[in-house]
């Protein structure tokens, strides 16, 4: 038997079927998780690993974040990466988690939620806006009210809560810091460097 075609054949399912450390020894292995930073100069993205590898359920809680170069190959790179720093937002615990940047690590803030709506899909009123054919643009930071209004699609979510104190600088903790970045996944050989690239998000495999 012809171990080597084997071998290839493995590394191709899993980053088809996207299990995110699978390991195929030389042939390769597979990254999946969350966009968290991305140098478009560079071309160097930052990417919390999901070790769940579940798309309704992902458990971003792997520490440090990894950083990867794009291929060099055009071919090899899908979509583009929207980075964000959201994780999760847990209603029910009142809970979100962040990658927080100046600190370089995964961070838990409880949250004053102040209007809570749900059930929100994709094309409802309140986050698509039907005259322009596109979705309205989240999150949204209102200064005076010191809130800021993040969607969800998908748990179909659309939450207004308090900025958690020491969250409110705009300089630190930019826009981002709120928004859910594109779910990746990253086939590799050698530590660092991407050989195939498929953004997630945007080929609509899974929903946020």
């Amino acid at each position: 038997m012809n171990i080597k075609p084997i071998l290839l054949i493995a590394a191709s399912a899993c980053f088809v079927l996207g299990i995110a450390g699978c390991d195929t020894s030389k042939y390769g292995q597979v990254e999946q998780g969350r966009v968290v930073a991305f140098d478009a100069e560079k071309r160097v993205v930052t990417v919390v690993h999901d070790s769940a590898i579940d798309p309704i359920h992902p458990v971003y809680d792997t520490m440090p974040a990894v950083q990867f170069t794009l291929p060099t190959d055009p071919a090899e790179v899908g979509p583009l990466p929207k980075a964000g720093q959201r994780l999760k937002l847990d209603i029910e615990k009142k809970q979100i988690e962040l990658y927080d940047i100046p600190k370089a690590n995964l961070v838990y803030l409880d949250i004053e939620i102040v209007d809570l709506q749900q059930k929100i899909d994709r094309t409802h009123p309140l986050v698509y806006d039907a005259t322009a054919k596109a979705a309205k643009p989240f999150p949204i930071i209102d200064s005076e009210k010191k809130t800021v209004t993040v969607y969800s699609s998908r748990q179909k979510v659309l939450c207004t809560f308090v900025i958690p104190e020491g969250y409110a600088d705009r300089n630190v903790y930019p826009l981002s810091t709120w928004d859910a970045g594109d779910e990746v996944r990253i086939y590799f050989k050698t530590e660092g460097q991407a050989l195939r690239f498929m953004n997630i998000s945007k080929t609509d495999i899974y929903k946020r």
